[in-house]
C-alpha cells in the first residue's frame, strides 16, 4: 500500500488533500513540504523558516505503542522551532480522537484555546472544526501561532486550490479566528 493510501484509510475524507495536491506540494514546494515515510509511518510536514506545520502523521496499527510517534515528534522538536498541528476535537464515540490528543499532550503540546478553526470541506461540503495544538521550545504566544496557521492555510492548504479542485477554499479570515481575551486588552 502506498503512502497516500495509508493516509486515506486513516484520516477522514474531509481532512484529506487530494493526491494531486500533495504531489504538487512535494514537487513545487520541495524546499519546505516534506514526506518522511517508512514501513510503519507516514509523516507529511511543512518546514517553514519560523515554525513546522505537521500536515499528517500516521503510525500503523502494528507499530502503535512502540514509541515510533514519539520518535517522529522528537525528530521535529530537534529543529528547535514551534510545531503546529490540527487535530479533531475529542469525540467520545471515536476513542482514537481521545488517544491522539492524549499523545500530543503527553509530548508537551498545548491547545491554542483562543484560535478557532472552521473550514468547509470541498470533498463533503460540510463545515469541519479542528483544534490547533502547538509545541514550542520557547514560550510562543497564541498570536504567533495564529499568524503561523494563517500562513500555513494560505501556503499549504489552499495551494492552487482552484486549479486542483475546480473551486477555492474559504478565505483565511473566514476559516481562522482569534478570540481576544478582554482582560488582556483592558490592561
Amino acid at each position: 500500500m502506498n503512502w497516500y493510501e495509508k493516509l486515506k484509510q486513516y484520516f477522514p475524507i474531509e481532512e484529506m488533500k487530494s493526491k494531486e495536491h500533495m504531489d504538487l506540494l512535494l514537487e513545487e514546494k520541495s524546499d519546505i513540504y516534506i514526506k518522511d515515510e517508512g514501513p510503519n509511518h507516514v509523516l507529511m510536514y511543512a518546514n517553514l523558516p519560523d515554525f513546522i506545520f505537521v500536515d499528517y502523521i500516521f503510525v500503523s496499527g502494528d507499530a502503535r505503542g512502540q514509541g515510533l510517534g514519539k520518535k517522529l515528534i522528537n525528530g521535529l522538536k530537534e529543529k528547535n522551532k514551534p510545531i503546529i498541528l490540527e487535530v479533531e476535537p475529542v469525540d467520545y464515540e471515536d476513542t482514537d480522537t481521545e488517544k491522539r490528543q492524549r499523545f500530543y499532550l503527553r509530548e508537551g503540546f498545548k491547545h491554542a484555546k483562543s484560535i478557532g478553526y472552521r473550514r468547509r470541506s470541498l470533498a463533503t461540503n460540510e463545515i469541519n472544526e479542528m483544534e490547533i495544538l502547538y509545541w514550542s521550545p520557547e514560550e510562543a504566544g497564541e498570536q504567533e501561532i495564529f499568524e503561523a496557521m494563517k500562513h500555513t492555510y494560505q501556503e499549504i492548504h489552499t495551494y492552487k486550490d482552484k486549479q486542483l479542485y475546480g473551486e477555492s477554499y474559504m478565505p483565511v479570515d473566514e476559516v481562522l479566528s482569534l478570540k481576544v481575551n478582554k482582560e488582556l486588552v483592558e490592561e
